[in-house]
C-alpha cells in the first residue's frame, strides 16, 4: 500500500519537508529514467543530475542506487498511521482505516502517471519488486500495529506502549512484531492494503469510469458488507 503525497503531514520543519522533497524528487527521477532507459542502464550520476543534486546529495539519503527505485512514496505509511490513531473515536477500525486511506488516495490520485510508471519499473526488475514487497509487508505491520493501538485505546487500556517495550518492538524483528499482534489488527491491515493495490489495478483499466478515491471506497464498502455476492447480471 504505497502512495505518494505532497503533503505535509507526515510532520516536521520546513528542512524536514524539504528533505522529504529532495527524497521524493530522487525516487521520481529514478523511476521516470528506469522506466524509458530500463533500470540496469540508470546510473546514480544520471538520477543525481535529473533530480538536480550532487551525487553526494543522492548518499545522503539513499544507500545504494536500488534503493531510489523503491522509494517512491515512502511517508505515505506515516501519515495513514498518524491519520488512524487521531480519527474520531466513535469511528470503528475499519472505518478509521478507510478514511486514512481514502483521504490519502484523494491526493495521491493526481500522480497516477507514476504509479503507472513504478509498477512497470518493478515489473520488469524483479529483484525491486522483492524489495518492494519487503516495504509494504513492513508498512502493514505498522497499520495493523496502530489498529491494534487505536483498540487498546477504545477498551480503556494504555494505547501508548512503555519506553522499555518500545525500545523493545524496535528491536524485534518483523516477524516477531507481526507474531504480537492479535488477528483483527494483522487482518484489516493486510485487507487494507490487498485492497489499495487491486482497487489501483481495476481503476487503470477504467480511468474514464470512476476516480481512484470511488474505486477503493466501492472495495471497502464490499469489504464491510461482508462481500456479498454481485447481482447477477
Amino acid at each position: 500500500m504505497q502512495l505518494m503525497s505532497g503533503r505535509n503531514a507526515a510532520g516536521g520543519g520546513l528542512r524536514e519537508r524539504k528533505k522529504r522533497a529532495t527524497r521524493a524528487a530522487l525516487a521520481e527521477a529514478a523511476v521516470r529514467l528506469a522506466a524509458e532507459h530500463g533500470v540496469e542502464k540508470v546510473t546514480v550520476e544520471a538520477i543525481s543530475a535529473a533530480a538536480g543534486v550532487s551525487v553526494r546529495t543522492f548518499f545522503n539519503y539513499f544507500d545504494t542506487r536500488d534503493d531510489a527505485f523503491v522509494a517512491v512514496d515512502s511517508d505515505a505509511h506515516v501519515r495513514i498511521r498518524r491519520s488512524v490513531l487521531d480519527a474520531p473515536a466513535a469511528l470503528s477500525p475499519l472505518d478509521a482505516v478507510r478514511e486514512a486511506i481514502r483521504t490519502e488516495l484523494a491526493e495521491a490520485e493526481q500522480r497516477h502517471e507514476l504509479w503507472r510508471l513504478h509498477a512497470e519499473v518493478l515489473r520488469a526488475a524483479p529483484h525491486l519488486l522483492v524489495r518492494r514487497i519487503s516495504a509494504h509487508m513492513a508498512d502493514e505491520t505498522e497499520l495493523a500495529e496502530a489498529v491494534a493501538e487505536r483498540i487498546r485505546a477504545r477498551s480503556g487500556a494504555p494505547a501508548r506502549r512503555s519506553a522499555s517495550a518500545a525500545a523493545s518492538a524496535a528491536s524485534a524483528t518483523e516477524e516477531e512484531r507481526r507474531a504480537a499482534l492479535d488477528l483483527y489488527p494483522r487482518l484489516l491491515a493486510a485487507v487494507a492494503t490487498t485492497a489499495v493495490r487491486v482497487s489501483l489495478e481495476h481503476w487503470c483499466a477504467r480511468q474514464d469510469e470512476l476516480s481512484f478515491p470511488d474505486v477503493f471506497q466501492e472495495a471497502f464498502s464490499l469489504l464491510a458488507a461482508g462481500l456479498p455476492a454481485p447481482p447477477v447480471r
